[in-house]
């Protein structure tokens, strides 16, 4: 049996991560480990399995082998005598979700709901807290990302950035311990970019572990304490953004940033 990874300030111990889609080997053995408090930006071309990472850290995709612990904890399976590992039940991985926010590509809000009440039925329904705690909270939620005057507001009458920073509250809703944001800017007009990345880079500022999958290298220059390059389902580098955008170490690497610099 694998000894449990260790380290005190680690909000994140991924080691040795693989995931198959058939005879596609999406992942080939991924290790990061993110520290609490800590902005590690990922980046790389399309396909080379940033997302299927961010998935599979919140058991959203199950991995073939290796192992994710958040906090102390492995993330949808335990050790088994025989050092085998054994999936968790549905209602303990539900539980372990609840402590990792994820902002998705597409904002997932749902339709027939407003504002308000998306960020309060998680904690509501899931956390078990008392409705009007809930609101109180979700009001202030709405008021840090700038969305006060949008709390009856349904989703259709939002727009993207709008709406994605509603999908941001009703995450921090739960008070996870880490934030998981997945290509957030991508589906949004230009015009609204900026509005989430602020936010984003305002939660960076107050301490919030992120993991963030982007394109916005700009805000991975400013926000980020570490960047990490894949590709091909691995990690090619990684470092502080002062030295990852000036000198990086890999080719491949250079090439990448060279097209979108």
């Amino acid at each position: 049996m694998e000894e449990p990874l260790a380290s005190s300030s680690a909000i994140l111990d991924a080691r040795d991560v693989h995931k198959r889609f058939g005879h596609n080997e999406v992942l080939r053995g991924v290790s990061l480990q993110v520290q609490r408090g800590e902005v590690v930006c990922i980046i790389g071309p399309s396909g080379s399995g940033k997302t299927t990472f961010l998935r599979c850290l919140n058991h959203l995709e199950r991995i073939d082998s290796g192992r994710i612990e958040v906090d102390g904890k492995m993330i949808g399976y335990r050790d088994c005598p025989n050092g085998t590992l054994a999936e968790l039940p549905a209602k303990e991985v539900a539980r372990q979700r609840a402590e990792i926010g994820f902002v998705f590509q597409r904002f997932n809000l749902w339709p027939h709901m407003t504002a308000l009440e998306n960020i309060i039925e998680a904690p509501v329904h899931v956390r078990g807290e008392r409705e009007r705690d809930a609101v109180a909270v979700a009001e202030r939620l709405l008021a840090r990302v700038g969305l006060q005057d949008k709390r009856d507001a349904y989703p259709s009458k939002l727009s993207g950035g709008q709406q994605q920073r509603v999908a941001i509250a009703r995450a921090l809703a739960m008070r996870p311990k880490l934030m998981l944001f997945d290509e957030a800017t991508s589906a949004l007009d230009p015009e609204t970019v900026g509005e989430v990345l602020a936010v984003m880079a305002e939660l960076a500022a107050d301490g919030m572990t992120m993991i963030c999958v982007t394109h916005e290298m700009g805000f991975a220059r400013e926000a980020a304490n570490r960047v990490v390059m894949m590709d091909q389902g691995v990690i090619l580098e990684e470092g502080p953004p002062q030295h990852f955008f000036t000198n990086p170490t890999h080719e491949r690497t250079r090439q990448f940033l060279s097209k979108i610099l």
